[in-house]
């Protein structure tokens, strides 16, 4: 592992996905995006998009006050949350494990479509959210729902069709290799990912 992704991984290691970092932690987080961004060993990043982008990636650390956001609620807090990339269906599944009290503990999932519009930037149309109970629908990992989602599960759950003509937006691959993924979103968002 090269001394720029430790640097970074250390330096977001204690941010609990960014929650916790300070406005000085994420000056110097960014920092050390953008060092690794320059030292990108795939510009081209879609060109590999089998081989690396394909499967399982945790979050690490982003920007997103969305995501972030899904932490204040009351009685909850914001475990992993996990985005699933499938190449062969063009999909995006985003899952996020929310903690509660016992028995209450939730999951929410976004799925999307994908289409590459340049050899980094991918254009992203979402399609349906799954609000539940962990308990309820059968959450036992990404892979198992995004199975039951596939197979046209309904689920007792708040299940519903996102007018992807209003909830469109873009994301750029900008550093990518094995097990590292940084991407900027159309709304200003950093995202940095590990492969599990």
């Amino acid at each position: 592992m090269t001394v720029g992704k430790l640097d970074l991984l250390s330096a977001i290691a204690a941010k609990n996905r960014g929650l916790l970092a300070t406005k000085s932690d994420n000056l110097a987080i960014l920092a050390l995006v953008s060092q690794l961004e320059d030292r990108n060993p795939n510009p081209r990043p879609l060109e590999s998009a089998k081989v690396l982008l394909d499967g399982n990636w945790r979050l690490r650390y982003t920007t997103s006050q969305e995501l972030l956001g899904i932490d204040r609620f009351p009685l909850t807090s914001l475990r992993e949350i996990y985005q699933c990339v499938r190449i062969d269906r063009g999909k995006i599944y985003n899952i996020a494990e929310v903690a509660s009290l016992p028995f209450l503990e939730g999951a929410i999932a976004v799925i999307a479509e994908f289409e590459a519009i340049s050899d980094r930037r991918v254009a992203v149309k979402f399609l349906r959210s799954i609000v539940g109970l962990q308990r309820a629908i059968g959450y036992q990992s990404p892979d198992r729902l995004i199975e039951e989602i596939e197979g046209d599960r309904k689920f007792l759950a708040l299940d519903f069709k996102i007018n992807s003509q209003t909830r469109r937006g873009w994301i750029d691959i900008t550093y990518l290799d094995e097990d590292l993924r940084i991407a900027r979103g159309n709304e200003g968002s950093v995202f940095v990912l590990t492969k599990e």
